[in-house]
């Protein structure tokens, strides 16, 4: 995605045909967001999902506080740390929390279950950690609870699922318990206390790329959750455009989140308002969808064959007013909209372009999917008239 910044919103948006157009970045306008102490139940959190398995390269707490300033300056309250059982993690987790706590900002784990082995039994490891950190001055906590997360554990890996009464008999602190379980999964929710859903794309109901006859709209999701959930508190999910790439146990080779995802992905956050909501992601580079910046001091796993040069800072920018006006339980962003910017991103070749010679099959699976637009967001302050041209083609205003 390339962005172009205006500067000081009232909405609109637009998607244009493509060709090749050359932007202008200029600094993001800065707002400063708090959370302090624990948070209040009933109280709207924003939270984004960030990867530890890319960041052993860190050192010190100076390699993490440019996210974390970044991230609060967005809105941002608390970062889900994605944890395996990599042997950086504790010296990572040490890190992360250092430099949350510096920089006035709140911090969690998010087991990742697709890598401890088995997870049937991993409740002691999962509990000795949430021991440790729960404690710690940067940990989010709801009301006095520390908040734990996850990816999957329920069963939807083979090797699964976690014995959560197990977990909770060891954990010694009051745990706020909110992982990523489906509703068909886990038909009883009884034993936790909130659930995240991960699926932020449209689907094609297996978490992969939509097919004739296979679509599942994030909206579906949202209402299968709450319904399971009967009250309890929702983490919704909210993601821009993912793309991945890689020769894994599974071959990894699609697309989801088109086009107008992650701008009208918002606009149903501020209409649905749910409890909690989680940006997937602010630096999974290999999956696409990250928000932060590519400055982000990481370990390239493959992805820089696609990430290199392509900034996501514009979908960042964009999400402000939305965090503002959501935490606030508006359905608007305009009170929260204080100068004027344009946004706009688009892919760099055409839909149809084909690799022959590609190990993983060329085109990814969701590749008809995809529109050669460039897409396109004004955030104004006051109503005015956007006219854009791209390449040959007819204005549009």
């Amino acid at each position: 995605m390339k962005s172009f910044f205006k500067p000081a919103s009232l909405l609109g948006a637009v998607s244009l045909l493509a060709s090749l157009i050359s932007p202008t970045l200029a600094a993001p306008f800065i707002e400063t967001w708090n959370i302090e102490g624990r948070a209040a139940p009933g109280e709207r959190l924003v939270f984004a999902h960030f990867m530890m398995g890319i960041v052993a390269p860190r050192n010190s707490r100076a390699d993490w506080d440019a996210d974390m300033i970044r991230a609060k300056q967005a809105g941002i309250d608390a970062f889900a740390l994605n944890i395996t059982e990599d042997d950086y993690t504790r010296r990572q987790l040490d890190l992360a929390y250092e430099s949350a706590a510096a920089n006035g900002m709140k911090v969690f784990i998010s087991f990742d279950f697709n890598y401890f082995n088995p997870v049937r039994e991993a409740a002691g490891k999962v509990a000795a950690l949430v021991n440790d950190y729960g404690v710690k001055a940067a940990q989010l906590k709801i009301g006095d609870k520390a908040v734990v997360s996850s990816f999957l554990g329920d069963g939807t890996n083979a090797n699964g699922p976690l014995n959560v009464g197990a977990l909770k008999a060891a954990v010694k602190i009051p745990m706020f318990f909110a992982p990523n379980y489906a509703p068909w999964n886990t038909p009883n929710p009884g034993q936790l206390d909130a659930a995240f859903n991960w699926q932020g794309w449209v689907h094609d109901g297996y978490g992969k790329s939509p097919k004739p006859g296979q679509v599942k709209t994030i909206e579906t999701g949202d209402s299968e959750y709450r319904s399971w959930l009967g009250g309890k508190p929702y983490m919704a999910p909210v993601s821009p455009w993912f793309f991945t790439h890689y020769m894994t146990y599974d071959n990894k080779n699609w697309v989801m989140g088109t086009g107008m995802s992650w701008f009208e992905r918002w606009n149903e956050i501020l209409r649905s308002s749910p409890e909690y909501l989680e940006i997937v992601s602010w630096n999974d580079y290999g999956e696409s969808h990250y928000i932060g910046p590519l400055s982000s001091k990481h370990a390239d796993d493959g992805h820089s064959k696609y990430v290199n040069d392509m900034p996501h800072d514009g979908w960042l920018e964009m999400a402000k007013p939305f965090i503002a006006a959501y935490k606030a339980r508006q359905n608007s962003p305009d009170a929260y909209t204080n100068k004027d910017q344009i946004i706009y991103w688009y892919r760099p070749t055409p839909k149809s372009v084909d690799c022959q010679n590609d190990p993983l099959g060329g085109r990814p699976d969701g590749w008809d999917m995809m529109e050669d637009s460039v897409f396109v967001v004004s955030l104004l302050t006051q109503p005015g008239s956007i006219t854009v041209t791209s390449g040959g083609n007819g204005a549009v205003t």
